[in-house]
């Protein structure tokens, strides 16, 4: 009875041997094939298949230098200097000189700015001799305008002294006064040239000193 269990357990042995010998021999092949897959993707690819990954920015990013640019220097522009209003041409005539002649430093004051307001050149004296003074100094005066009543020369003296002189006798000359009975005797004096009352009226007597100006400007 112990023999053939023996025989039919032997059998059984084998055939399990030989069956576990067969899943060792399968799970052998399977893991060669595995291996042998895995060898063929660690290969590495030739240079020309592998991708070319871009370079990655660096996250700053260095500044791009600077390259100076030269400026032009542009030359600066040339302009002409307004001629000096002080100088004149030879033949061009300066302003007129005016003297005026009055014991009162208040007429004085105000003819001297009615005069230079227009553009006169003026002089002042407080009586006939002072005037006669300025006219020695030489200066070419275009008209005098004088007051009648001053002490040491009054202005029918000076006006008689003046025609009398070879270098001012034909010099023209206002008279102003504000009393009636000098006004009256100012009139008999030869070669005034204008009589004005005071308080003179200012447009007429810058006319009449215009007129004269201009008859006695020296010829260009």
């Amino acid at each position: 009875m112990i023999e053939p269990f023996l025989d039919l357990l032997h059998s059984r042995l084998a055939a399990l041997v030989i069956a576990v010998a067969l899943a060792l021999l399968a799970l052998l092949l399977a893991f060669q094939r595995r291996g042998s897959q895995r060898r063929k993707r660690g290969r590495a690819a030739p240079p020309s298949a592998r991708p070319v990954r871009p370079a990655r920015p660096s996250a700053r990013a260095a500044p791009a230098a600077r390259v100076p640019v030269p400026v032009p220097r542009l030359a600066p522009a040339r302009v002409p200097a307004p001629p000096p209003a002080a100088v004149r041409k030879a033949s061009e005539p300066g302003p007129a000189a005016v003297l005026v002649v009055d014991d009162s430093a208040v007429a004085r004051a105000k003819l001297r700015k009615l005069f230079e307001g227009a553009g006169y050149l003026v002089t002042v004296a407080g009586d006939g001799l002072q005037a006669l003074e300025a006219l020695a100094t030489g200066k070419r005066f275009s008209v005098i305008v004088t007051d009648v009543e001053m002490p040491n020369m009054n202005g029918v003296e000076l006006i008689k002294a003046v025609h009398a002189r070879l270098e001012t006798e034909d010099l023209p000359i206002i008279a102003i006064t504000g009393h009636d009975e000098m006004h009256s005797r100012a009139h008999e004096v030869a070669g005034l040239c204008g009589l004005f009352k005071k308080p003179w009226n200012d447009r007429e007597l810058l006319e009449r000193v215009a007129a004269l100006a201009e008859l006695r400007a020296p010829v260009a």
